[in-house]
């Protein structure tokens, strides 16, 4: 049975973080002043209510935080998410968070695993280890053809 880690364990950083409206539903927007906990342009697994999800974390074309902007089922589908539902916005409504509204953002293992909760809820998590960094780099390179 894999270990299980507390929103409020003291190895888990938490991110203040605002939902915010777009045209076709809502993203979170990440504080400038937490970037580093986050990598840019990479798919990172996110923690929905206990069920593993997937998203891409990119830099915004205006300011200096970063976004999430939608969660998905598949590694894949958080690339091209034309390809798959988004479910960010349903997450969001199942737990009463609208637009300007805080969601936390659990950094479970830096620049891998993240977790989503409302304020005030505390979470528990699968721990687990990122694969190692050269097999994540073959994995990069299979995926880019290369």
């Amino acid at each position: 049975m894999a270990d299980r880690i507390a929103s409020d364990h003291p190895s888990v950083q938490t991110v203040r973080a605002t939902c915010t409206e777009t045209a076709t539903g809502v993203r979170i927007e990440l504080p400038a002043t937490d970037t580093g906990a986050f990598p840019t342009d990479e798919v990172v697994r996110i923690s929905l209510d206990g069920d593993e999800r997937f998203a891409r974390i990119e830099r915004p074309l205006t300011g200096d935080g970063l976004s999430i902007p939608g969660i998905y089922e598949t590694p894949d589908t958080a690339r091209d998410p034309s390809s798959g539902r988004e479910l960010l916005g349903d997450w969001a409504d199942d737990h009463g968070i609208s637009p300007g509204s805080s969601i936390l953002v659990d950094v479970i293992e830096p620049d891998f695993s993240y977790g989503l909760r409302e304020p005030g809820q505390t979470n528990y998590y699968d721990a687990s280890e990122p694969p190692s960094k050269s097999l994540s780099d073959i994995a990069k390179s299979l995926e880019d053809g290369q």
